[in-house]
This record gives structure tokens, C-alpha cells and sequence, in this order.
């Protein structure tokens, strides 16, 4: 656990995966082509916490989803990429765009479309629920799964590496 923790004190951005990370995996889709998304509330405010302490977070999802739109904007997520297939190009421009080098980039993924990035950044972390060729690449696994915790989990995690989440969770005392 101790090089999880170092990994995590270095981290400056996190990248989540949408589909079974931040939702439970399972897709609603509507007669005329609606689709709903469940996100878990508790995981947001994780990713609200995280945010501010200074962490940039970002999503790059394969799927394109308005949905996804309206929640990482309400959660103040500004980087946000869909319709991803090939991840690669997303974390690249991204990681050019904020200056950053792998090392201090974690990823939250539960299928294999998520490993060419989790075998790329300085912490890469599983869902409890992921694929298993996709914990056999994690750093780490979370105790909970996707849509139901996990995020919250790995924010804490990191707020916990860099001493953030006590001061972060006194605001609320």
C-alpha cells in the first residue's frame, strides 16, 4: 500500500472513464433513442473535493453521451472527451495540453478499451467490478464498483497521499 500512496501524493490529474466507472456499466436506452445514465451523487462530491484542492480532473470516454455533458459540467469537469474508441490520442492531447508527464497522472478504468492509457500513467486503478485482464494491470483495485463508490474511493485516496482530505472534510464540521 505504501507505493499506492506514493503514486497517488504525485498525482495531478485524474482521468475517469464513464461507462462502468462513474455509472454501474448498464446502458438505458429510450424508444426514440434516449439514453440515461445513473451517476452516484457521493462519487460527484468526491470528484467536487478533489477539484479543489488543486487536482485537474478530466473524463475520456468511448461512448458519446449529452448526458455526460450536463453531469462533468455540473461537477466542473472541464476536460471532457467522448466518443474515444482509441483512448491514446484523448490522453495525449490532453496530458500536451496541461503540461503534464505520466507519471503524475492517474486513470480509473474497468475495461480493456481503458488499458493503453492505465499502462501509460503513474497510477492506474481498477473498479472492484472491472474486467480481469483490466485488474491484472491496475496499481490498485477499489473495494467498490464502478457507479457505486469507486471514484469516491480513489479521490479520497489521493486527497488522503497529500494530506488534503482531513482539511478537505473539516470544511464540513
Amino acid at each position: 500500500m505504501q507505493d499506492i500512496l506514493e503514486r497517488a501524493a504525485r498525482v495531478r490529474l485524474v482521468i475517469f472513464d464513464v461507462d462502468g466507472v462513474l455509472t454501474d456499466a448498464r446502458l438505458y436506452l429510450g424508444d426514440h433513442g434516449q439514453e440515461l445514465k445513473v451517476f452516484n451523487a457521493r462519487d460527484g462530491h468526491g470528484m467536487v473535493m478533489l477539484r479543489e484542492t488543486g487536482v485537474a480532473l478530466a473524463v475520456i470516454s468511448g461512448r458519446q453521451s449529452a448526458v455526460v455533458h450536463t453531469r462533468m459540467q455540473d461537477l466542473g469537469v472541464t476536460h471532457v472527451y467522448q466518443g474515444q474508441r482509441d483512448k491514446l490520442p484523448a490522453y495525449e492531447e490532453l496530458i500536451r495540453t496541461l503540461g503534464l508527464t505520466d507519471e503524475v497522472i492517474a486513470y480509473l478504468g474497468d475495461d480493456v478499451i481503458d488499458l493503453p492509457v492505465m499502462r501509460r500513467v503513474g497510477l492506474a486503478i481498477a473498479v472492484a467490478d472491472a474486467h480481469p485482464v483490466v485488474r491484472r494491470y491496475a496499481h490498485w483495485c477499489t473495494a467498490a464498483p464502478g457507479g457505486r463508490g469507486a471514484a469516491r474511493e480513489l479521490c479520497e485516496l489521493v486527497m488522503e497521499a497529500q494530506g488534503t482530505l482531513e482539511p478537505m472534510i473539516s470544511r464540513y464540521l
